[in-house]
This record gives C-alpha cells, sequence and structure tokens, in this order.
C-alpha cells in the first residue's frame, strides 16, 4: 500500500515575522509566482513562471521560501501537491502588506 504524501511544515499566522515575508517577497521570481497565486492556488507542476522555465531545483527552492515564510501553504492531494496563497493569514497578521505588494505595477507592467 503506498503511503500518501508527507505534510510540509507551515508556520502558525501568528509566528509570521515581517522581514522573513518581505525577503520571501523580493526575489522577482518568487514575486511573479505569488502574483499567479492571487488569481488562484495552482498544482506545484504548473507553477513555472510566466517569463519562462527554470529548473526544478530552482522552483523548489523558491518554493520553500516562500513556505516557510508563511507567504504559500502546500498541500498534498493524491500524488499531486497544490500550492495557495495563504492571504487571510498574511492580511490578519499585516494588514494591507499583500495587498499593497499585489497592486505594485511588475516588471512585465512597466
Amino acid at each position: 500500500m503506498m503511503s500518501s504524501a508527507r505534510e510540509l511544515a507551515h508556520p502558525e499566522a501568528a509566528d509570521l515575522v515581517v522581514t522573513d515575508v518581505l525577503f520571501a517577497l523580493s526575489d522577482p521570481a518568487r514575486l511573479a509566482l505569488v502574483r499567479r497565486l492571487a488569481e488562484g492556488p495552482l498544482e506545484v507542476a504548473a507553477c513555472q513562471p510566466i517569463e519562462g522555465e527554470i529548473p526544478k531545483s530552482t522552483l523548489s527552492h523558491h518554493l520553500k521560501t516562500l513556505r516557510e515564510a508563511g507567504v504559500i501553504r502546500n498541500v498534498p492531494a493524491g500524488r499531486r501537491r497544490y500550492v495557495s496563497l495563504r492571504r487571510d493569514d498574511l492580511e490578519g497578521r499585516f494588514p494591507g502588506l499583500l495587498t499593497a505588494v499585489l497592486a505594485t505595477p511588475g516588471p512585465s507592467d512597466a
């Protein structure tokens, strides 16, 4: 019998640290991913940035950084994993931060 995918550790909303969140959002590739996740959850396999493909190891690093900062939630569903933005947790802990970040034009919007 196959075991289910293991649950990854996520910080509690009360434990989110603004400097960790800002660091996670400071990378252009991670910010682009967060902008995509603002539209709705994605399967991990669909998390490539719009600008071009990055190696799987780099994508894994970006997802881990965002997850450990509390920006995203990574949840197993059968043999797949889905990633979603922790919008409510971020808004509750740092009111207006995510809204301001998402409202700021990205490089492709300039």
